[in-house]
């Protein structure tokens, strides 16, 4: 088992990468904290998972639930050894000048903002506890953007820079960051992406764009996922990994 005795946090875990993720780190043999803005969704995937996992409804974009569910973590399982940025939102595919000031903001939220509040509440005990890793689920959209998506495009562009950053300015703690980068993947968020309904002729033109030729799936990420949180990406720090069947080439 790649993660035995290892802790993590992981956050959108209610559903889609989240919840695909949970699932293969306790596999692997970690205790997972599912954090979730939907209570209901969260306690799905925990139940699912059983003893080794815990369901914490959190707002990911509030300092106060924040601290609450890193606190619940370490009351159930201790330190975290992992932690996954994985909560995220959009806005509708639509011209930029047609997103409303309360949409950006959401979208900031949930997607940068989620991230400045769990480093600050996690890193400390991190460095306390000897080190740690650090997974941020940016996206190809941040490396080469789709029209339409602008401010989408700018939160994941700033997850993919901040990424970096907190690597270099963590790596005296030995915490690992590394963002995560996929393309457009079958989850509930595909038709908002799209901006067109999901139906098989409109999912073929997005298709079309991939080499590999279809969307990402949960597996694709829970693996690169399971691959840099373990001992094997020791001296891995500081990349945007793409998982996007070669979009970005």
């Amino acid at each position: 088992m790649r993660l035995k005795g290892k802790v993590a946090i992981v956050t959108g875990a209610g559903g889609g990468f989240g919840e695909g993720i949970a699932r293969r780190f306790a596999q692997e043999g970690a205790r997972v904290a599912v954090v979730d803005l939907r209570g209901d969704a969260a306690e799905r995937v925990a139940a699912a998972i059983g003893k080794a996992a815990i369901a914490v409804t959190a707002d990911v974009g509030s300092q106060a639930d924040v601290e609450r569910a890193v606190a619940r973590t370490m009351e159930a399982f201790g330190t975290p050894h992992i932690l996954v940025n994985n909560a995220g939102t959009t806005h509708r595919n639509q011209p930029l000048m047609e997103v409303d000031e309360d949409t950006f903001d959401r979208v900031f939220r949930v997607n940068v903002k989620s991230i400045f509040h769990f480093v600050r509440a996690v890193a400390p005990a991190m460095r306390d506890n000897g080190g740690g890793v650090i997974l941020n689920v940016g996206s190809t959209a941040g490396i080469r953007p789709r029209p339409g998506l602008t401010w989408y495009n700018a939160s994941k562009g700033a997850v993919n820079l901040m990424s970096k950053s907190l690597a270099v300015e963590l790596a005296p703690w030995k915490i690992r960051v590394n963002a995560l980068c996929p393309v457009m993947g079958e989850t509930g968020l595909l038709e908002a992406f799209m901006g067109l309904p999901d139906t098989p002729e409109n999912r073929a033109k997005f298709i079309a764009t991939i080499p590999l030729g279809r969307l990402s799936r949960a597996e694709d990420i829970a693996a690169t996922a399971l691959f840099l949180a373990s001992d094997e990406a020791e001296f891995l720090t500081g990349i945007e990994m793409p998982i996007d069947g070669g979009r970005t080439v």
